[in-house]
C-alpha cells in the first residue's frame, strides 16, 4: 500500500481578473497548485515518528520555559503560518512561541523525510488565466485532482504494480469532499479518456490536517510549487530541492510528476525550459535530457 497525501496552494477561484467599481479590470491570483506526496506504508512509522518526536521535544521545552501546555494536535505546521507572522500569531500559539531557529529546524525535519523515506512527489499547476468561463472552484479542483490521479496511476503501474494507492486529504469542505469522492468513484469504475485506474483504493480518506504530518508536508511542498510558478522562478531554492523527488519514468528524464494545465498556458514552456536548465546543472549519470 502507498499513501498519497494531498494539499493545495493558491486560490480555487477560477476568475483571474476582477471588475472594479469604476469598470476597470484588475488581475487576481491566477496560480493554483495541487500536490501529492507518496509514501510506502512500511515507512510511515519512521516518517511520522521523526516529526512527532521533534514536535514533542519543542512543545516540552515551551512547557518548561513558558508554562504552555500543548499536545500534538496543537503543533500543526502550515506554510502560511511559517511565512506570515500575523497568521502565525493569530492561529498557531505553538509556532508563534518558537524561535526562528526552531521553526527552521522543524521545517527542515519535514523536508528531510522526502529523501530519507524515499517519498515521491506529484503536482498539477493550473494557470487560471487560460481557463474557460464555465469553470467553477469545484470543477477546477476536480480537474486538478483527476490530472494528479493520472500521474499517480502511471507511477503505481510502472514501479509498484502489486500495490494499491490510498489518497489522504485535508477535511476542509464537506460539499467539495463529496464531489471529489464521487469523481474518484467514477474513475475507479470507468477510468477516463487517458487512463484506466487499477490501483486506487475505495474513496479518498479525509482527515484533519492537525493530525496528519503527511498532509502538513504536502502543504509545505504545494506552496513551494505555487511560489515557483507564481514568480516564474524555476530556480526558487525550496522548489529546486524538491525536483529530484518528482516522479520520472524509468526511461528518459522527463518530469512526469509535474503537469501544467491548460496546455496553451505560457507556463508549459516556462516549466520545460526550467527543467532543461536544472538537468544541465544537475546531470543524471547516463541520463537523456527530455523536456517536461
Amino acid at each position: 500500500m502507498y499513501f498519497f497525501y494531498f494539499d493545495e496552494s493558491g486560490s480555487r477561484d477560477p476568475k483571474a481578473v476582477e471588475t472594479l467599481a469604476d469598470g476597470t479590470q484588475s488581475p487576481k491570483e491566477h496560480i493554483y497548485s495541487l500536490t501529492a506526496v507518496g509514501l510506502f506504508e512500511g515507512r510511515w512509522r519512521r516518517f511520522d515518528r521523526e516529526i512527532a518526536n521533534l514536535k514533542l521535544e519543542l512543545s516540552d521545552h515551551l512547557n518548561r520555559t513558558r508554562k504552555e501546555r500543548l499536545d500534538l494536535a496543537d503543533c500543526e505546521v502550515k506554510s502560511n503560518w511559517i511565512r506570515n507572522p500575523k497568521e502565525r500569531a493569530d492561529k498557531s500559539p505553538f509556532l508563534n512561541a518558537l524561535s526562528e531557529a526552531d521553526r527552521e529546524r522543524l521545517v527542515a525535519c519535514f523536508f528531510r523525510q522526502i529523501p530519507a523515506q524515499h517519498m515521491t512527489l506529484f503536482s498539477v499547476v493550473v494557470d487560471e488565466r487560460k481557463l474557460r468561463d464555465h469553470m467553477t472552484h469545484e470543477t477546477l479542483h476536480k480537474k486538478a485532482y483527476e490530472l494528479l490521479l493520472e500521474r499517480i496511476e502511471h507511477f503505481m503501474a510502472e514501479y509498484h504494480p502489486k500495490h494499491h494507492a490510498l489518497i489522504v486529504m485535508d477535511d476542509t469542505d464537506r460539499a467539495l469532499n463529496r464531489a471529489v469522492s464521487m469523481k474518484h468513484a467514477f474513475f475507479q469504475r470507468e477510468g477516463n479518456q487517458n487512463v484506466h485506474f487499477n490501483h486506487l483504493v475505495e474513496y479518498p480518506f479525509f482527515t484533519d490536517s492537525k493530525l496528519s504530518n503527511g498532509v502538513q508536508l504536502a502543504d509545505l511542498c504545494a506552496y513551494n510549487v505555487y511560489r515557483a510558478f507564481k514568480t516564474k522562478n524555476f530556480a526558487y531554492p525550496y522548489f529546486q530541492e524538491l525536483l529530484p523527488a518528482f516522479y520520472k519514468r524509468q526511461q528518459g528524464q522527463k518530469l512526469d510528476g509535474l503537469k501544467v494545465f491548460p496546455e496553451d498556458s505560457e507556463l508549459v514552456g516556462f516549466a520545460r525550459q526550467g527543467w532543461e536548465e536544472f538537468q544541465k546543472q544537475n546531470p543524471a549519470p547516463g541520463g537523456v535530457s527530455e523536456a517536461v
